[in-house]
């Protein structure tokens, strides 16, 4: 009779362990003899050594033989966890402030930012600033303010994804003489969706045609409403350009984030987040970091994500080298082996060994993940499963249409559809294409994307099929509603997911008795067929217009099936005449996807 395997024993406690634990660190964690956790592990056909790193499954498999359940960390968290046991809470001090500047494009930004640097900072230094490096602090009545200098909502949004949350307040820079603008209204969405505080900025108040009520009034109706009218969200009045209101804007900053009790330790080991990396000629991989906690020194070792390095240099705001960089300092870090993430944090480290053990079970790991598939994005074909098992409350959805009332119409209606186990939730509503800013926001919040009438511009077709973001695209309003209803009951048709073959540009346009138009064109991407069940679509200025099938492909003055990237080409549409230079023609096939809700 072949004998049972030996139950394992009863759970009697929890305990907390960190990413690329070796068979020594969870012995003393388990606070058994590592010699036995070998054993268990080579019981199991696992040979190991002493100091080989396993993985969250094994970790958690022998942990249960111990009768132990197991709760995963990062290492990050790890470190913090064990330096807040021997903190004094007398060595925490109180931290600047970040600050993250946003708004459309033309309401003045760049023009803010460099008028309170140069206010600020020049004045102390005769050769102004020799070097930017995206981010800098400022003093304001003895204390610094640091000016995140993001190129967009896209990074900010970004590094939220990546569960970086290194702004402590948002300003929003609206142009008096504008208005609230669609990059506005993004901007107010992304900052709701993180959760950080806004602060408005009314800008160009110097112009005569400046109405600062007029924006009050546009901003109250989005949900900020000015503390003058008995809201909450403090608004300034300044001109950048004439540097009229910077002082109180400053100051509101400090008065917003005092709330926040902003502390930190300096004497502990560095932590904080990578803003940007660059390979540089003469530097090699240099980062922008934002140093969040603790003081981090010149020959530190540091690790960020999958990159691990010793601290060569440290280069402050102002392109000068410093020894040390306290809590809320950003500054440029030489001497790693690679280029971190943006949005990855980063610990200083004592343990140079430990460092390169951790770093390299992440690369193990980020290898794994490439090869298989992350599977946890939020599809309409998954949403009926996971409401089953309780795991969604809220259906975060990203509108974009073609005109501003089909969004505002979509919005409302998708918001009815919400019912006692799920909650419908617009968390950004826009017109025109869908873009980069848009999928970023989707990754960060694990939105579901709905365009009406409109398409995923180049990059952010790329950047979905990256971050496995889903986006549905309709032309017919009661589809839409169709569909969801379904996806929420659980009642989804299999659904045609469409596969990309390739794109080509239209160079230039010929007429001839047999097709009609045909498109002299350059293929820019894939291939272009017309075999099997290829379909075909005209793409002028970002929206469709026309889909169907490709009538005639020819190379010179042969009829061919494809042709590939790199080679000009003619292409007629069957039945389909009004084709015109720069537009894109892009091939495509539908492959059924099976419904996993049902």
């Amino acid at each position: 009779m072949q004998q049972q395997p030996a139950a394992p024993p009863p759970v009697t406690r929890t305990i907390t362990l960190a990413e690329g634990m070796t068979v020594a660190d969870l012995a003393t964690k388990l606070d058994v003899k590592a010699k036995d956790v070998m054993k268990k592990l080579m019981d199991r056909r696992m040979m190991v050594t002493i100091n080989s790193t396993l993985d969250d499954d094994t970790v958690a498999m022998v942990s249960r033989e111990f009768g132990a359940d197991v709760k995963m960390q990062s290492f990050e968290e790890e470190m913090l966890q064990v330096e807040a046991e021997d903190v004094n809470e007398a060595d925490r001090v109180t931290r600047a402030p970040v600050v993250t500047v946003m708004g459309h494009v033309d309401h003045g930004k760049t023009t803010l930012l460099d008028a309170i640097r140069s206010a600020r900072v020049a004045e102390r230094e005769a050769g102004g600033i020799t070097q930017h490096i995206g981010a800098y602090a400022v003093k304001v009545n003895d204390r610094n303010v640091v000016f995140l200098d993001t190129p967009g909502h896209e990074a900010f949004t970004m590094m939220r994804a990546r569960g970086a949350r290194v702004t402590d307040v948002v300003i929003l820079v609206v142009a008096a003489d504008d208005g609230v603008m669609p990059q506005t209204t993004e901007a107010i969405d992304h900052a709701k969706a993180a959760g950080v505080p806004i602060l408005v900025a009314i800008n160009k108040i110097d112009k005569a045609n400046a109405n600062p009520e007029l924006v009050k009034k546009e901003l109250s109706d989005l949900g900020l409403t000015p503390e003058a009218w008995g809201g909450q969200t403090v608004m300034v009045e300044v001109s950048a350009k004439k540097k009229e209101g910077l002082d109180l804007l400053l100051e509101m900053i400090l008065l917003v984030t005092e709330i926040g009790d902003l502390k930190a330790n300096p004497k502990r080991n560095a932590s904080g987040t990578v803003l940007e990396a660059k390979l540089d000629k003469g530097r090699g991989a240099v980062a922008t970091i934002l140093v969040q906690d603790g003081t981090l020194r010149v020959g530190d070792t540091l690790i960020a994500g999958t990159i691990v390095g010793k601290v060569r240099a440290l280069i402050d705001d102002r392109g000068r080298p410093i020894k040390t960089a306290g809590p809320a300092t950003p500054v440029e870090v030489l001497g790693l082996g690679g280029l971190p993430i943006p949005g990855d944090p980063f610990q200083a480290l004592t343990d140079a060994a430990k460092a390169r053990q951790i770093a390299t079970f992440r690369q193990a790991r980020a290898k794994e993940k490439a090869l298989g598939s992350r599977g946890s994005r939020l599809t309409l074909e998954s949403l009926q499963a996971q409401i089953a098992e309780g795991g969604m409350k809220e259906l975060p959805i990203i509108v974009k249409a073609d005109v501003q009332g089909s969004s505002e119409v979509l919005g409302d209606t998708l918001q009815k559809l919400s019912d006692d186990k799920v909650k419908v939730r617009i968390i950004h509503s826009g017109v025109g294409a869908i873009n980069e800013s848009d999928v970023l926001l989707a990754t960060a919040s694990n939105a579901i994307i709905i365009g009406f009438n409109v398409r995923p511009d180049r990059n952010a077709a790329d950047v979905a099929e990256r971050e496995e973001v889903e986006i549905r695209l309709h032309s017919v309003i009661y589809n839409v509603v169709d569909e969801m209803k379904k996806a929420m009951e659980g009642l989804l048709d299999p659904t045609f997911r469409e596969v990309r073959i390739g794109a080509a540009q239209v160079r230039e346009t010929f007429k001839t008795p047999k097709f009609g138009t045909i498109a002299g064109c350059m293929v820019t991407e894939g291939r272009i067929t017309r075999s099997g069940d290829t379909q075909a679509r005209l793409i002028r200025d970002a929206q469709m217009v026309y889909e169907g099938k490709i009538g005639s492909l020819r190379r010179f003055k042969d009829d061919v099936s494809e042709v590939k990237t790199g080679f000009e080409c003619g292409i007629g549409f069957e039945k389909y005449n009004d084709i015109r230079v720069g537009d894109v023609i892009e091939v495509f096939a539908n492959e059924r996807v099976v419904n996993k809700a049902v």
